[in-house]
């Protein structure tokens, strides 16, 4: 009967265990499966950029300086290797490029209103809207794991298997964190 103790609480153990090294597993997967979500979306925005760059190019042809930078940081982005620090800075890049790109754009009326230019904006913007949502995901699950890594006593099994730490993936502008000055003053 004397056994029975030990065996059992030995076997609670082997339970908390695996259901530890199981719970980790699974953010893991959720992790990766997060940042496909990112990839693919990032490859969808890395596909309008061409169109909307030869757009803007019939329009505005003296403009090339730009549309060479948005080109360029457009390939840096697509072919980014590393993680998500690595591809966060990226795309902060890319961001940049775009809002400077929209920013010729205001000098072209003709522009702002063809048809395949507002077609592309709108593809665009849906595109950012997916991807934001994708990071909160993303990040939303990468939180979840470096909890799990960090917390007692899930760290004892996260170190024992080598589970670590993830990387946000953040993409910050000095604009994102700029109070917007609102008026509703006509200026005529």
């Amino acid at each position: 009967m004397n056994i029975y103790i030990p065996l059992g609480v030995l076997a609670a153990i082997l339970l908390w265990a695996v259901l530890n090294y199981n719970a980790l597993v699974r953010i893991r997967q959720h992790v990766r499966e997060s940042w496909s979500d990112i990839d693919t979306e990032l490859k969808r925005r890395y596909d309008l950029v061409p169109n909307l760059v030869e757009t803007v190019k019939a329009y505005a042809a003296h403009e090339r300086e730009v549309l060479e930078r948005v080109t360029e940081a457009r390939a840096r982005a697509a072919g980014s290797q590393g993680g998500a620090a690595s591809q966060a800075a990226d795309e902060k890049a890319l961001v940049d490029s775009m809002r400077n790109l929209f920013a010729v754009v205001e000098g072209y009326p003709d522009l702002k209103a063809s048809e395949n230019f507002l077609a592309l904006q709108q593809e665009l913007s849906g595109t950012e809207d997916r991807i934001q949502r994708s990071r909160r995901f993303y990040n939303a699950n990468v939180r979840d794991m470096n909890t799990r890594v960090e917390v007692f006593p899930s760290n004892l099994i996260a170190s024992l298997f080598s589970f670590g730490r993830e990387e946000f993936f953040e993409v910050e502008t000095g604009t994102v964190r700029q109070v917007v000055d609102v008026s509703f003053e006509s200026t005529s």
